[in-house]
C-alpha cells in the first residue's frame, strides 16, 4: 500500500518567501534613515503638543494637525517599508520617483503649516495653551528641515536613477 503527497506550488512558493525575512539595519545608520526617524520623533512632538491642548478653538490649528497627523503616519510606513526592504520586493514601484514626491511634499507642506502654527500662536489668543503651541511651532520647523534633507537625498538618488 504506497501513499502519495503532493504539494501545490502555491504552497511551497508561500513557504519559501514568507520564510526570508528581510530586514536592512543598516539603513537606520545612514543619514537618510536617521533623518526618518527625526521626523517621525519630531513630528509626534508637533501633533501631540497641539492635541493636548484646545487647538480647535483656533482654525490654523487643524491644518497644522492635519499635515503632522498625515505625514506623520506616511513616514512611519515608509520607515517599515525601507527597513523591510518591501520595496525590493515591489520593482514595478518606482520607489527614487516614489521618495521625491512623498518628501517633496512633505517638506512644502510641513513648510506651510510651520509657517501657520507660528503666525498663529500669540499669547493673549489662550494663555495656557501658549507654550505648548510655541513648542510645537519649534518643532515643525525642525520637522520642515528633517524632510529638506530627505527631499535632497532623494532628488540625488531619483537623479543617479534616471541618468543611467
Amino acid at each position: 500500500h504506497t501513499v502519495t503527497t503532493t504539494t501545490s506550488s502555491f504552497a511551497e512558493n508561500f513557504s519559501t518567501s514568507s520564510s526570508s525575512f528581510a530586514y536592512d539595519r543598516e539603513f537606520l545608520r545612514t543619514l537618510p534613515g536617521l533623518l526618518i526617524v527625526a521626523e517621525i520623533v519630531l513630528g509626534l512632538l508637533v501633533w501631540t503638543l497641539i492635541a493636548g491642548t484646545e487647538y480647535f478653538r483656533v482654525p490654523a490649528f487643524g491644518w497644522v494637525m492635519f499635515v503632522a497627523v498625515f505625514y506623520w503616519v506616511l513616514t512611519v510606513f515608509f520607515l517599515i517599508i525601507y527597513i523591510t526592504m518591501t520595496y525590493t520586493r515591489i520593482p514595478q514601484v518606482p520607489w527614487t520617483t516614489v521618495g521625491l514626491c512623498f518628501n517633496g511634499s512633505a517638506f512644502v507642506l510641513y513648510l506651510s503649516a510651520a509657517v501657520v502654527d507660528a503666525s498663529s500662536v500669540s499669547p493673549e489668543r489662550d494663555s495656557h495653551n501658549f507654550n505648548s503651541w510655541a513648542a510645537s511651532s519649534f518643532f515643525a520647523f525642525l520637522v520642515t528641515i528633517c524632510y529638506a534633507g530627505n527631499t535632497y537625498f532623494s532628488f540625488i538618488a531619483w537623479r543617479s536613477r534616471t541618468i543611467q
